[in-house]
């Protein structure tokens, strides 16, 4: 075969290769939202859910779902991006460098069953919190963190040396260099990596059921005082998130429409990562635009 008709092959093969994985992709979709979508309602989702009755809603896996991202992404897209800064940066080519890399993906290949049950020992045994909203951030924590910094040390190497290059020689400092320079334009890339931690927080169950629980007490929406045990804000409280909803009403669930409010949840579910994704792009671009005056 010459070398023509090796590139047409090569090129057909790929191109069959992406044409399954979006044929594979759309079918998941279809699937889920055609099933979900007709079980979707305002009373759905602004209804509690029940363990008994049929006709019960979604309000607070949802929002627990939203907070429990939310809490999680404070704390791992600031120590994500400082590991990455460091490794990139700061780390100089040795035997401690190669030892903090080889940690960093060991644990990223760990089951989330074992972040489960590191969280369960940590965060609701040895602290003694109990099921919380931050022991199960903690542990999702400990789940992206590799994630966030290979994306940040990855998107700080990619920014070219010249640029870094010429503004040390303007006499910038090393740090001000990283905040001006580098971090602006590797903005981009690290954003990926955040939505890619994200849409695991959004999907995560495993960790989630030995740190953050499988109940979600009663919630006073018109409470806002963190401390208060009724306030949806309270840290300390169990919160069963949307993907751990669907678990448990598949494998537990009493009432006479499981079918219903599974597929309903599902649904919520895919829009609601679609959504985040969709929105943390449009303001990442926002920011970027912004920081690097560009347009």
């Amino acid at each position: 075969m010459n070398s023509k008709a090796a590139d047409r092959v090569a090129t057909g093969v790929f191109i069959a290769i992406a044409l399954v994985i979006v044929a594979i992709l759309a079918g998941l979709l279809s699937f889920i939202l055609i099933n979900g979508l007709k079980h979707i309602s305002i009373h759905f989702l602004t209804t509690p859910s029940s363990n008994l009755l049929a006709g019960g809603g979604i309000r607070d896996q949802l929002f627990n779902s939203f907070y429990v991202l939310f809490v999680t992404m404070i704390i791992t897209v600031p120590i994500g991006v400082g590991g990455g800064i460091y490794m990139a940066e700061y780390a100089k080519p040795g035997k401690l460098t190669n030892s903090i890399r080889s940690c960093i993906e060991v644990l990223a290949s760990l089951p989330s069953i074992v972040i489960g049950m590191f969280g369960l020992l940590m965060f609701v045994t040895l602290t003694g919190w109990g099921y919380t909203i931050i022991g199960g951030a903690l542990a999702l924590t400990v789940f992206n963190l590799p994630v966030m910094v290979r994306v940040s040390e990855d998107a700080i190497r990619s920014v070219p040396r010249d640029q870094k290059e010429a503004s040390l020689a303007l006499g910038i400092t090393h740090w001000h260099t990283i905040k001006t320079i580098i971090l602006p334009s590797a903005f981009p890339t690290i954003l990926t990596g955040a939505i890619l931690a994200a849409g695991r927080v959004f999907g995560e169950a495993a960790a989630l059921l030995f740190t953050a629980g499988q109940s979600t007490g009663r919630l006073d929406y018109t409470d806002w005082n963190p401390l208060s045990p009724t306030s949806p804000l309270n840290l300390f409280r169990p919160a069963e998130t949307l993907a751990v909803h669907i678990w448990a009403v598949n494998t537990q669930g009493l009432i006479p429409d499981v079918k219903d409010v599974a597929n309903g949840s599902s649904a919520v579910l895919v829009l609601s990562v679609l959504i985040f994704n969709l929105m943390a792009r449009w303001l990442g671009s926002l920011i970027h635009r912004k920081v690097t005056a560009t347009k």
